[in-house]
């Protein structure tokens, strides 16, 4: 939906529904009336009578044509004014039922909001609002976060949208069906979504027709917004997809993208620019809704698809050289849930297709035309388009990485090819600057495969399990984690594989439960020391990676600042969590507390490292970044465990920039799971709190390691001040933390530290 059409909230809630629901009864009334005129009824003379005794009736001479005709034609008319009002009467009881349904969400949505001090303002905006001290005589009242604002803003905006939404479909059918006021038609809709899919294929029909004209390369800035507003407004509408992408054929999708977004002279720049940059994901949205199509229509169209992946499409005809049919497709699966069998069936014949090509893959995928906007400098590896498809699709991607290519002796898993490095591993394409890219697009496919969720999901949520085939879903996935935590062993790894780090973090944080479970198992001890029952194995459904195989993996993953700081955030909230799933059972309580603290050692003891290594004999630098490190974990202990603990079966954190993950806890509310959300304030607190070379900054690490030390220990100094433990027993349980946080440090210590 195009913004600038978008009804505020204002306006949603000022609507009066009483003038369209008389409307709704007058045309009710109005049908009746024009069916008795046009079929009888009540004894009445009809239409339908009139049309019977011309036909049965002995016409002679001019009579038996034009006469006839005139009475035959004019009874029709009687019958399509019927059926057009009973369009109009659909159309308008539907868009009734709609906003007021749309209405109650908007009405519902505020009062909810509003309990947790979130105002909605009359233009669709949400802000902050927290009573003053005043009004609450004093009492401590919680703003809400920044995740929270940014989730609350997608629910109104949603709303408001889809409100919008009904309204252009409305108004247009309406407008349609008045086109011709001395003219009636029994073609009309028999509901709104009738009449959706009916715009949709009218607007599919007029830009086939206009793409069939050639020239878009020469499109004017207006008439590529104009497209741009219809696949914004039709992007999830089959009606329009499916006509669109049968309508232009699989060869002609390829050809109509290639000759948008790389014209005879080139990349296009400036706002033109901009503009495809919003057209490339509109288009991409566009046809991953078409996918999910079965006619005969689209599914030749995918077997189309898949066909031309090999064929060339340049930008002259006379001349056979441009990017292949696979280098144009994938460049738009970036956006939108492609089709599950598609996938599979495109990703396996494009992997063939280059496992079999004469040279490395760099040489297969070597035009480099441009296909993406904003333009880059990387490749147009098409593995790497078709990897953030998988990201979108983690039912495909899981299936994806289980698959295979490749037959007898040459035949070699997907993952082992994609992942792996080893013998017949993929040779990643390399950019400018001489790194191999595409790894920040298979580590989405991966952390949707393990995680159950789009990779840049904004509010995720933990898949449920519940039921058998959930229960098999989530088994499956940790069996793929399994894997990504056998293979990301090191950093040497993770460095040989640039961009990848974040998504390991992120799935890392996903499996933080199941990544604990693996590592409380000294010397195979697991089976015997009562770690099931502990971290409640089964009904969480753990997954065993093997002790040192998850130490070694979330050392090679806190390597890195970023991945260290979403890891550690993770685990303070699950550590928190096992702990609160004990109940009453000190020793238990103890039991895990000590666990989670040898945990928090591996960790900080892998960025110490990192830091000595990255930094040598740059002591203030390092420090620099230990007091960092440290700083930062202050912040983040206050945060999750201030608002994860005992409220919820999932927490979600912020991990980077854009992206949020889904952190279990080890139990569930009585009633149903509850969600709380770590502020991305996190992020905006890092912004603020940038180290510099003053004195303050430079404290040197003994006080970093003080800091960390002091978050690992916030769980259990606030387990040991709830439960009233005396003096005595919070100086015996600081000394077993320090012993089980220095044993997690030694576990992580690769004797390999430079640099303090």
């Amino acid at each position: 939906m195009a913004t600038t059409d978008t009804l505020t909230a204002q306006e949603l809630t000022d609507l009066r529904l009483g003038t369209l629901s008389t409307a709704v009864s007058d045309w009710k009334t109005m049908v009746g009336r024009l069916e008795r005129l046009a079929t009888g009824g009540d004894g009445e003379l009809s239409a339908a009578d009139l049309e019977k005794k011309a036909n049965t009736a002995d016409w002679k001479g001019v009579n038996a044509t034009v006469s006839r005709e005139f009475v035959t034609k004019t009874a029709a008319q009687f019958a399509d004014a019927a059926a057009a009002a009973k369009s109009v009467l659909a159309v308008l009881r539907d868009a009734h039922d709609a906003f007021k349904q749309h209405k109650e969400d908007l009405r519902t949505a505020i009062d909810e909001l509003g309990k947790s001090n979130i105002y909605v303002h009359g233009n669709g905006n949400v802000s902050s609002s927290v009573p003053p001290g005043a009004v609450t005589g004093g009492a401590e009242v919680r703003a809400p976060t920044d995740e929270e604002l940014d989730a609350a803003q997608s629910r109104i905006t949603r709303i408001l949208w889809e409100a919008s939404e009904t309204d252009r479909i409305a108004a247009r059918a309406l407008r349609q069906l008045a086109k011709n006021e001395y003219d009636f038609t029994d073609q009309g809709p028999g509901s709104l979504k009738d009449v959706d899919r009916a715009q949709g294929k009218a607007d599919a029909e007029y830009w086939r027709k206009e793409i069939a004209k050639g020239n878009v390369d020469d499109w004017s800035d207006e008439k590529l917004a104009r497209f741009n507003e219809t696949l914004e407004d039709q992007r999830d509408n089959p009606g329009f997809t499916e006509n669109f992408a049968t309508g232009l054929g699989a060869d002609g999708t390829l050809q109509f993208w290639r000759d948008l977004a790389s014209p005879p002279g080139g990349a296009v720049e400036g706002d033109k620019a901009k503009l495809l940059a919003q057209v490339q994901e509109n288009l991409s949205m566009s046809l991953a809704n078409a996918s999910h199509g079965d006619s005969p229509a689209m599914e030749a169209w995918k077997k189309d698809m898949i066909a031309a992946g090999g064929k060339p499409f340049p930008v002259d005809p006379s001349m056979p050289m441009g990017p292949n049919g696979f280098q144009v497709m994938s460049s738009l699966m970036g956006k939108g849930k492609f089709d599950n069998d598609f996938l599979h069936d495109y990703g396996s014949a494009m992997l063939k297709y280059e496992r079999d090509y004469p040279g490395d893959p760099k040489t297969a995928w070597r035009d480099s035309t441009t296909l993406s906007y904003p333009p880059s400098s990387n490749p147009n590896d098409s593995v790497a388009g078709f990897m953030d498809a998988l990201g979108h699709n983690p039912e495909a991607s899981l299936d994806f990485f289980n698959g295979s290519t490749g037959q007898g002796d040459d035949k070699l898993s997907n993952w082992d090819y994609l992942v792996g490095h080893d013998k017949g591993a993929r040779e990643w394409p390399v950019g400018e600057d001489g790194k191999p890219a595409g790894f920040d697009n298979l580590g989405h496919a991966l952390e949707s495969a393990t995680l159950g969720y789009p990779y840049d999901e904004k509010n995720p949520s933990i898949p449920p399990t519940k039921t058998e085939a959930q229960i098999e879903a989530r088994e499956a996935r940790t069996d793929l984690m399994s894997r990504v935590v056998g293979n990301y062993s090191s950093a040497d790894v993770i460095d040989k594989q640039p961009g990848v780090s974040d998504s390991l973090a992120r799935m890392a944080s996903g499996h933080i439960d199941s990544l604990n479970y693996s590592a409380a198992d000294f010397g195979g001890s697991g089976e015997v020391n009562g770690r099931e029952a502990r971290f409640g194995a089964d009904k969480n459904h753990l997954a065993d990676f093997g002790s040192t195989s998850a130490t070694n993996f979330l050392r090679a993953v806190a390597a890195d600042e970023d991945a260290y700081n979403t890891v550690s955030a993770a685990q303070q909230a699950y550590g928190s969590s096992v702990m609160a799933a004990q109940g009453g059972d000190e020793g238990d309580v103890k039991r895990v507390a000590m666990h989670s603290m040898t945990m928090h050692g591996i960790l900080d003891q892998s960025r110490f490292e990192s830091i000595g290594k990255e930094f040598g004999d740059e002591k203030e630098a390092a420090n620099r970044e230990l007091e960092k490190q440290g700083a930062w974990r202050d912040f983040a202990a206050g945060a999750v465990i201030g608002t994860g603990v005992g409220v919820a079966s999932g927490v979600i954190i912020p991990a980077g920039a854009a992206a949020a993950i889904a952190v279990p806890l080890a139990f569930e509310v009585v009633g149903g799971a509850a969600e709380t959300h770590m502020s991305n304030q996190t992020l905006d607190w890092l912004k603020e709190n940038e180290f510099d070379n003053t004195d303050e900054a430079l404290k040197g690490i003994d006080k970093a390691r003080d800091v960390g030390q002091h978050n690992a220990m916030t769980p259990l100094l606030n387990y040991a001040q709830r439960s009233g433990m005396s003096d005595d027993g919070i100086w015996d349980l600081s000394e077993d933390a320090e012993e089980a946080y220095n044993k997690g440090r030694t576990r992580s210590d690769t004797k390999d530290v430079r640099g303090f």
